[in-house]
């Protein structure tokens, strides 16, 4: 995942391991790729680091990300207003801001309301009024924003509702380059604070998927990391590369300890990150605010042969199972129908585009005497873990009537493969089957 590094470091970096590689560049500039530019740790009505900070995104184009404590110091609707709002929440650049937040967010309130209430509807143009993570896509790049605070939406383990999320997240989003964001670093060299394990289990969901870059704050301070894994070895091929960026303003802190595979680091340098992201690779530069001259620059790839992920289940999906079965018999008037697929299913919309699995690709039809036929309103749901489809009608069936379910071309799978019932027909063919409710 990572060869052909290109480096640059200011003359005043603390530490700094040099150039990496021979090459110049891993890939050529182009006007198009997006600008992602930010920090963390940003605004106080005690510190004018923010402003600084706030102009040099004037003057740089592109996307603006925070990694979390937007607000000091406590993240109050007043602080908000008074603080982040005259520096990054001027228009120009708030209406181009994907947020997280830290814990700051949560001094104030236990629901971070100051937060929620500045970044909600109307604010920002993702939804994410509620639970703080979520997802986008960049140019070729698929984005992440997480919450470190997992511990105040359901926790941060294998199975709370935020990992959960972020596996189905990353399998509905197969990129070459993938980024995530969010405060809490698992790596860091901090004086006040360095690294949180709590969110090792969102990294190795992160390494598993091939993630590339991850964004932090917390730490005030700038940290760049080598390629590693979430155990922190050193891992060229697959590794993730962690910056921590905790110099959008309120204050900078010094090192306590160097954490392996620490690259470059620097503690009093208020600035911004910016990332050019290339399709298959990746430049960043760190911008110091005017006055200072501390940077650090240099490029990578993605994946060491550009190539995107292949397709674990190699041509269309099918459905391998229904319940009820076709032809059943004495089904319950209360019974749900179901279809379990032969592979993962597009059933999300977070990647922007709307899910295939919905009431308009399953649906459910009672057939009349007539020769006619009375469609059934009920809601569709997907189960990620057995690959299953459940359509749940509003209300019960009919007894003794005969029903006909019908799973259209329209579901697709993870890879846009259409569903194909019988590939020995000419097009893509849908999947129906009936039954007789008791």
């Amino acid at each position: 995942m990572k060869f052909g590094v290109w480096v640059l470091v200011g003359m005043a970096i603390l530490l700094s391991v040099g150039v990496l590689g021979s090459e110049k560049s891993v890939s050529a500039q182009v006007a198009t790729d997006p600008v992602f530019v930010g920090a963390g740790d940003i605004a106080s009505c005690t510190s004018t680091g923010d402003e600084a900070t706030a102009k040099l995104l004037d003057t740089i184009p592109g996307t603006v990300y925070t990694t979390g404590d937007n607000a000091y110091e406590s993240g109050t609707a007043s602080e908000f207003e008074n603080c982040y709002a005259p520096s990054w929440g001027r228009p120009t650049i708030e209406e181009r801001t994907y947020p997280t937040l830290g814990n700051h967010e949560y001094y104030s309130t236990a629901n971070a309301d100051g937060y929620f209430g500045y970044f909600g509807a109307g604010r920002v143009s993702y939804d994410a009024s509620t639970k703080g993570y979520y997802s986008y896509n960049l140019g070729e790049w698929h984005v992440v924003a997480l919450k470190s605070m997992c511990e105040k939406v359901g926790g941060c383990d294998a199975t709370s509702p935020m990992v959960t999320w972020l596996k189905q997240d990353l399998a509905a989003n197969p990129r070459t380059c993938t980024l995530a964001y969010f405060h809490h670093p698992l790596f860091g060299s901090g004086n006040v604070s360095g690294g949180s394990s709590k969110m090792k289990l969102s990294w190795e969901v992160l390494y598993a998927a091939n993630a590339d870059v991850v964004l932090n704050g917390h730490n005030h301070n700038y940290q760049r990391f080598a390629p590693q894994t979430p155990s922190g070895e050193a891992d060229p091929v697959q590794g993730i590369r962690e910056f921590v960026v905790g110099t959008g303003g309120r204050s900078l802190n010094t090192f306590k300890t160097t954490v392996a595979n620490t690259e470059v680091r620097n503690a009093n340098t208020y600035g911004v990150l910016k990332l050019t992201l290339h399709p298959t690779s990746y430049d960043w530069e760190f911008v110091p605010v005017a006055g200072q001259t501390f940077t650090d620059s240099g490029s990578d790839n993605c994946d060491p042969d550009g190539t995107t992920p292949t397709d674990p289940v190699p041509g269309p999906p099918k459905v391998i199972s229904t319940s009820p079965a076709n032809g059943a018999t004495q089904v319950a008037p209360t019974a749900d129908v179901s279809a379990t697929f032969s592979e993962a299913m597009d059933a999300s919309s977070t990647d922007g585009d709307p899910s295939t699995i919905t009431a308009t690709t399953f649906k459910l039809v009672r057939l009349n005497s007539d020769g006619t036929t009375t469609r059934v309103t009920a809601t569709v749901s997907y189960d990620d873990a057995t690959n299953k489809a459940i359509l749940n009608p509003s209300s019960d069936l009919s007894s003794g009537r005969t029903y006909k379910a019908t799973v259209t071309t329209g579901a697709e799978d993870l890879f846009g493969n259409a569903l194909d019932q019988n590939s020995t027909k000419v097009g893509n063919q849908s999947k129906s089957w009936k039954f007789t409710v008791q």
